[in-house]
């Protein structure tokens, strides 16, 4: 893409109270992001995190070289293109309702001269995200309605594997396990501790179970860059790290499933409770 057409481009606008807007701009007959572009992106990804994202709606166009066909084709690809850099970088893709392409833009000008820089700024991709409505106030009447934790909703412990104590829906924090600050990889005094936990698993094989991943002093619910990758999925990665090493000590891979749950579930105090990784108990066969 040439130069001067960034002039033309029109950095991220906010058109509604909560709605944002955002355009990524393509080379002719590509759907790969230009290097500029991708870094556009991700400072316009950057600024939604203070923002609780209702829904995610992505449009491909091109310009008006080419069949309908092609044209069509060449549309979806760039929209499936940033569907998955907006994945990669920590927006959950169950937020992204549309991924369509639309195919060309019809060429408009005034002027011959134009029409280069009118056809640049037609190959592009349109992002529109929308935010969270404010949540309803909560009545009198109906927090007398919520329901209080009990005694059955309590964390369980490695202990409680060990004694066969556990059930389908319990959760285990995995304690003495904490990670690198911004990497996926656990401190070294949590090594024996996940050694401990491996050699339980594998004397207890009827127990399945899903690893989730946590992340610290993110906004809005949002993951966590994995300095390592660069990417935005830093409790995904949390949590295939002991996927793999449980997986490397004999736990068969079968009964393990892992999960990012980005920094949904915050325990306060100091960070590093945080960075961690809990089982999810999902079922229990009979002891052989």
């Amino acid at each position: 893409m040439k130069s001067f057409l960034l002039l033309f481009i029109i950095s991220t606008s906010i058109f509604a109270q909560n709605t944002y807007t955002h355009d990524v701009y393509f080379d002719t007959d590509e759907y790969n992001v230009p290097l500029t572009e991708e870094n556009r992106l991700l400072l316009f990804i950057s600024s939604l995190d203070s923002v609780k994202i209702d829904k995610v709606s992505i449009y491909g166009f091109t310009d008006d070289r080419g069949t309908n066909e092609y044209n069509l084709e060449l549309s979806q690809n760039r929209a499936n293109t940033i569907k998955e850099l907006f994945s990669g970088y920590g927006v959950d893709p169950n937020l992204i309702t549309n991924v369509n392409g639309k195919g060309e833009i019809l060429l408009k000008v005034l002027n011959e001269e134009e029409v280069h820089q009118i056809r640049g700024l037609n190959r592009k991709v349109e992002i529109i995200v929308n935010e969270q409505l404010p949540p309803k106030k909560t009545t009198k009447k109906e927090k007398e309605t919520i329901v209080v934790n009990t005694d059955d909703n309590k964390e369980k412990t490695t202990e409680d594997i060990k004694s066969g104590s556990v059930k389908k829906g319990d959760k285990i924090r995995l304690d003495k396990i904490y990670f690198k600050t911004s990497y996926s990889y656990v401190t070294s005094d949590s090594k024996k501790t996940l050694e401990a936990l491996a050699k339980i698993l594998v004397e207890k094989d009827n127990l399945y179970f899903t690893i989730q991943g946590h992340v610290c002093c993110t906004q809005n619910s949002r993951d966590a860059v994995d300095k390592k990758t660069k990417k935005r999925n830093l409790s995904v990665s949390r949590a295939k790290y002991i996927y793999d090493y449980l997986a490397r000590k004999g736990v068969d891979k079968k009964r393990m499933k892992y999960v990012g749950m980005r920094r949904k579930f915050p325990l306060g105090g100091d960070p590093k409770y945080d960075r961690r990784v809990e089982i999810l108990v999902t079922y229990v066969g009979k002891e052989n």
